[in-house]
């Protein structure tokens, strides 16, 4: 069976609830505080795992009880985690989040350990951990030249790569064309496509998705899948373009919508199901993660994924 290796940040969450979104310098009174496990790279594993795929994680925590929380978590999840890192010396990554009634969001984070995790790291991992066949998920919350480095040799190896390009870099150039070149399916959501394809959001109060896939397939990779929301996502190769449709769905708390279709996106390329049909279903797992609160809290299980799926027209 594929694996799906997942390479990438683990945050501890804390999430305060609001009834609006503060301005810059404002106070906005809270209705409740949680802390819960987080991170993209460690969403989108539990979300990979929950959606049926056996899962390899490889991050970075520090040598602290948040780390050790995180790493127990992901080990009861049924998630080899024999490769992550403990630094010693630095905190473990930490998310402060702030949710608005209306599901939106603000994320700050002070990525602690997840820094620590270099190219020397990939370099020293076993070939086995890079399996002909198998997925490879990889995103910016770690260095961008490990996720480079990480890229190289899972594509080296034969894998299929995703990338989920999140957090863009401020100088989106330090995406090597050369490496986005080995990518098989690049994820953006909206404004992580726009800062790639260097449309300023200004000037276009709708931009022409299908002009934004096209410059970012112009950087060399295969494949793009552009996470719209609500509106769905937009799959775009070099033959063809198509727009899949989202469940309809009251959102309630939008933070892991991302992660949770990137993870069950892995996992449906590893059953070798179409590009369009994987975003479908990945798509139907975002939307159920928005009913609920949360992060990893949120993200579906098989099941779920298959019967909203079902429910959903697809073209």
């Amino acid at each position: 069976m594929p694996r799906i290796v997942v390479v990438g940040s683990s945050n501890t969450d804390m999430t305060v609830r609001l009834p609006r979104l503060p301005a810059p310098g404002q106070t906005v009174l809270g209705s409740s505080f949680a802390t819960t496990p987080g991170g993209k790279g460690a969403n989108q594993a539990v979300a990979a795992r929950r959606a049926g795929g056996e899962v390899v994680f490889i991050t970075a925590v520090g040598a602290d009880d948040l780390g050790r929380n995180a790493l127990d978590l992901y080990r009861r999840q049924g998630i080899d985690i024999s490769h992550a890192a403990i630094c010693a010396g630095v905190s473990s990554g930490v998310a402060l989040i702030f949710v608005g009634d209306d599901g939106e969001n603000m994320i700050g984070v002070a990525s602690g350990a997840n820094h620590k995790l270099l190219p020397g790291a990939i370099d020293r991992l076993p070939d086995s951990v890079f399996r002909a066949g198998d997925v490879l998920m990889v995103g910016l919350e770690i260095p961008v030249e490990t996720a480079m480095r990480t890229i190289e040799r899972g594509a080296r190896a034969g894998m299929r790569v995703i990338l989920n390009p999140a957090p863009v870099p401020q100088s989106p150039e330090a995406i090597s064309r050369d490496v986005l070149s080995l990518v098989d399916v690049l994820t953006p959501n909206r404004l992580e496509a726009l800062a790639l394809a260097g449309i300023d959001l200004k000037k276009h109060s709708e931009p022409d998705w299908s002009l934004v896939a096209d410059r970012l397939l112009d950087t060399g990779c295969r494949s793009i899948i552009i996470t719209l929301g609500a509106d769905g996502c937009l799959v775009a190769t070099g033959d063809f373009k198509l727009k899949v449709p989202a469940p309809r769905v009251e959102a309630i708390d939008t933070v892991g919508a991302g992660d949770a279709f990137n993870g069950a996106l892995a996992v449906a390329l590893s059953e070798n199901r179409p590009l369009a049909e994987a975003a479908a279903w990945a798509s139907a797992a975002a939307a159920l993660a928005v009913t609920q609160p949360g992060a990893q809290a949120a993200l579906p299980f098989r099941e779920a994924i298959d019967s909203l799926a079902a429910q959903t027209r697809f073209p």
